[in-house]
């Protein structure tokens, strides 16, 4: 075998390795799903315990009021549940649309914290942390600017910490603004299927979870313990699952809460807020690689694997495969096993339309032969595109390394 036909090798066998891990996922997932659905009538039971929700927001002028109002409207007591939004330094005018909002609902738990240049403006994870010195709740609920949640999201969010094994439950986020354009076509997709079915099938198998940035509910207590959200964290919500993790609590999965977001629009975007994304969950990875060997790495063991094999194993992969079939259809380089690999690709193709779309079968109107079609090209375009935003999301997490740069929060634009 040549020095190409081994690398080639490696790469395919690191590629099918992961794609079969994600099958197995996808199996588990659905098999929680229906688990869950037949459990759904009876996740508003029980008592309401006080929840702080707490709302972030930066320059968020477009679209806080109707998340504000949404979870005014919330099917949950009244009286054991408060509304803290932290309106970080905007420049816009967000302080008096909230204003305004104050007065409309006057009596109502409704608290705006103002923050300026001095104290604000830092990021998420700051803003967060400012808010919870102002919260009451022993249960801490956070929503995105964007979000509109379902009436029935916190209440079910709720009953689940009656289980004292778990620090936090998460719902999950639904595109509010999926029919915009073709790119919240693929995030849609990408959401149900790379998100919750593989949080779902995590939570089926090893009782594992990842916190998002939106629909999720946490003990007061525990950030009390660990201080809070980490400043320097561009993804606080994976670098808080994982200290979760450590003092030994469980994070769950539950599906049918539900928040609806507003999902980038354009490229440019959509890129930004990706890589933010990928550099951000770099981070965590390193930060946390001391513990991979160590007796109290034990809870965040198959994270820290599973997310080194999809930011640097996957990624790798697939560029030294496509680069090698590509040198040799054009001659500079000589693999005897090329034509295997192009049909292990176009198995992995086929793989991968069929678990994405058995995916989309879980969620009410979205298994129709135009997210079929949707899925098929998303594996050549959209998918291709997460290969540069991985591969920029690590240079630039290693250029900030290297040259000491201060980390900066990108603030995801709204339409």
């Amino acid at each position: 075998m040549t020095t190409a036909d081994i690398i080639m090798v490696i790469a395919v066998c690191c590629i099918w390795s992961l794609l079969l891990v994600n099958v197995l996922l996808i199996l588990a997932g659905y098999l929680y799903y229906v688990k869950c659905e037949r459990k759904a009538e009876t996740l508003i039971q029980g008592a309401a315990p006080y929840v702080s929700v707490m709302v972030p927001a930066h320059n968020e002028a477009k679209v806080i009021i109707p998340t504000v109002e949404s979870l005014l409207a919330l099917d949950y007591p009244r009286d054991r549940y408060e509304i803290i939004v932290i309106n970080d330094n905007s420049s816009d005018d967000s302080a008096e649309r909230l204003g305004m909002l104050q007065k409309k609902y006057k009596g109502r738990n409704l608290t705006v914290v103002n923050t300026d240049s001095v104290t604000g403006g830092k990021g998420k994870s700051n803003a967060l942390n400012i808010g919870l010195t102002r919260c009451k709740g022993e249960l801490i609920a956070v929503y995105d600017a964007d979000n509109t949640p379902e009436r029935k999201a916190l209440r079910i969010l709720a009953a689940e910490m009656a289980d004292e094994k778990l620090g936090a439950v998460i719902g999950k986020f639904r595109t509010r603004n999926r029919d915009a354009s073709l790119l919240t076509r693929f995030i849609n997709v990408e959401t149900l299927s790379f998100q919750w079915m593989a949080q779902a099938g995590r939570w089926q198998l090893f009782k594992l979870c990842t916190i998002p940035g939106t629909n999720y509910l946490m003990r007061r207590s525990i950030l009390e313990t660990i201080g809070g959200w980490d400043v320097d964290a561009l993804a606080e919500d994976t670098e808080i699952s994982f200290r979760i993790y450590q003092l030994g609590y469980r994070i769950k999965f539950q599906p049918a809460s539900v928040t609806w977001e507003q999902e980038p629009e354009t490229l440019p975007v959509w890129f930004k807020q990706r890589s933010r994304w990928a550099k951000g969950n770099i981070y965590v990875i390193v930060k946390n690689m001391p513990l991979l060997l160590k007796r109290q790495g034990k809870g965040i063991r198959f994270d820290l694997v599973y997310f080194l094999s999809i930011y640097f194993l996957l990624l790798t992969s697939l560029l030294m495969s496509d680069a090698l079939l590509v040198l040799n259809a054009i001659g500079l380089v000589h693999t005897t096993i090329a034509g295997f690999s192009s049909l292990l690709w176009t198995l992995a193709v086929i793989l991968f339309i069929v678990g994405t779309y058995i995916t989309l079968t879980t969620e009410r109107g979205e298994m129709n032969l135009s997210n079929l079609w949707i899925v098929a090209v998303m594996y050549v375009t959209y998918c291709q595109l997460w290969l540069v935003v991985a591969a920029y999301g690590l240079y630039a997490y290693a250029r900030d390394m290297i040259l000491k740069r201060e980390t900066k929060w990108y603030k995801t634009e709204r339409f």
